[in-house]
């Protein structure tokens, strides 16, 4: 089974910064697209950012443009959202994601293609 664990959430004031961290362990028998996730409290889970097997391609959500940027390091089967410019609207649980069974191909999932989710880390952002 791939375990997906994220780290690196924390209580912040707005304008601050915070970088989370999210690592696949376990049966990882290739590297996978990957993305993140969040959700506040009385809200639905939204899409914030996504990430390509290699690394190069990325998409990200237009309220965390210029502000968030995802990335990854494939030789630690790891995965980090940089958190800039933080304000109280992103406060929420930050989930991770990956697509499972993905195949070869080198693309961006659509957010209903992710099939596996980390345990969530909580990010706080006050005035």
């Amino acid at each position: 089974q791939v375990q997906l664990v994220e780290s690196g959430g924390g209580l912040v004031q707005a304008g601050g910064s915070l970088r989370l961290s999210c690592a696949a362990s376990g049966r990882t028998f290739s590297t996978y697209p990957m993305a993140w996730f969040r959700q506040a409290p009385g809200k639905e889970r939204e899409f914030v950012a996504a990430i390509s097997r290699s690394g190069t391609n990325t998409r990200h959500a237009d309220n965390v443009k210029g502000r968030f940027t995802i990335s990854r390091a494939n030789a630690l089967n790891t995965v980090y959202l940089q958190m800039n410019s933080l304000k109280p609207e992103d406060t929420a649980i930050y989930y991770c994601a990956a697509k499972l069974f993905s195949g070869s191909y080198d693309y961006v999932p659509t957010s209903s293609e992710f099939n596996s989710w980390g345990q969530g880390t909580q990010v706080t952002v006050s005035l």
